[in-house]
């Protein structure tokens, strides 16, 4: 019949999906674990924890990378805003000292791109490669009129897993120990909805040819892009070679350095924060100027050049910064633990 309907005439494409599936399947490959049971094309991903762990205690976590996205499309680089995703959930898990050991994908869109679709999953590949976890599966959703042509979003959902007695609980932080702040690669995936609205001030949409403004050899546009520092590697290994040393952990994400720290941080005890030590990078610069942004507020959304810290002994520093600085990981004292009295400010940065 002429005018039979079908699936793809309702704008969704079985075979462009089952060409991504294709594509991407050697990508996936490269982030195999040997606990990973079968392949891509089940109905579940499987992984056997048996004989791992005496007592495991299973950490969970999910994110997006929110309107980072957003600027990623608009200047048409989809091979490291996969990268975003898994940072933002591995880094969430590692705080308790937990191994990621997979992760899974959700790849939302109104038509489907294959080569961009690839990209994206390529990405979520590399990631999972650096945080040595295997990708187990994912979902590719073509959904008509749902997004605008060109846009798609994405979500990620991760699981690790930590030895019950070495769990990071925050019960070891004591007055006197120091936050040890570990460099970002730039504002990894936080605060874009205000980076954004700078841009749009500052007149740099990206057929401006702004975004190529030299920040002291990086352009802007390639800054505001460089994907989320994956910390999990060097961290595991702090962990392993560095027993008991580490009292607690923090990703900076949303929130920044203002409300983060202090999430791992007994009730009885507060921050003091050293704003000498919380230079900005260039990037950060320029969008505090260009935005005329508050130095609290900076504090309160981005990570402001920090992206994970450590609260370690003082006596520790030397060694802990020595490993990660071999990792490629600057760090720096940013900060203290102190006594706080009942009623009083638990974060303070001056």
């Amino acid at each position: 019949m002429s005018d039979a309907l079908s699936y793809r005439s309702a704008g969704v494409d079985i075979d462009a999906g089952n060409a991504v599936v294709e594509r991407i399947k050697p990508l996936v490959q490269r982030t195999a674990r040997a606990e990973v049971m079968g392949g891509l094309g089940g109905f579940g991903g499987l992984f056997d924890l048996s004989g791992r762990y005496r007592e495991p205690v299973l950490v969970s976590g999910t994110d997006g990378v929110g309107t980072k996205l957003k600027l990623a499309q608009a200047m048409g680089r989809h091979d490291t805003i996969g990268i975003d995703l898994v940072a933002m959930c591995v880094n969430d898990v590692l705080v308790p000292g937990a191994e990621p050991l997979f992760f899974l994908d959700y790849f939302a869109t109104g038509k489907l791109d294959v080569d961009t679709t690839v990209a994206v999953v390529g990405g979520i590949a590399r990631g999972c490669e650096l945080a040595g976890c295997a990708l187990i599966g994912g979902e590719t959703a073509e959904m008509p009129d749902m997004y605008p042509a060109g846009e798609y979003d994405l979500a990620g959902f991760t699981v690790g897993a930590v030895e019950k007695s070495a769990m990071l609980t925050g019960a070891a932080i004591a007055a006197g120990d120091v936050v040890l702040g570990v460099a970002s690669s730039g504002p990894h995936s936080n605060g874009y909805s205000l980076i954004r609205r700078i841009l749009e001030r500052a007149g740099c949409a990206p057929e401006s040819g702004k975004l190529d403004l030299d920040l002291g050899g990086v352009s802007l546009g390639e800054a505001l892009l460089a994907p989320t520092t994956i910390y999990v590697k060097p961290m595991l290994e702090l962990l392993r070679s560095h027993p008991g040393e580490v009292h607690g952990m923090a990703h900076i994400t949303g929130g920044g350095l203002k409300e983060n720290i202090i999430r791992v941080v007994p009730a009885a005890l507060g921050l003091h924060l050293d704003a000498s030590a919380l230079v900005l990078p260039p990037v950060f610069d320029w969008l505090q100027r260009e935005g005329n942004v508050a130095r609290e507020e900076m504090w309160r959304t981005f990570n402001c050049g920090i992206g994970f810290t450590l609260i370690v002994p003082a006596a520790s520093v030397g060694g802990i910064g020595t490993q990660l600085a071999a990792h490629g990981l600057a760090s720096t004292v940013v900060g203290s633990v102190v006594p706080v009295a009942k009623g009083g400010e638990r974060v303070r940065i001056d």
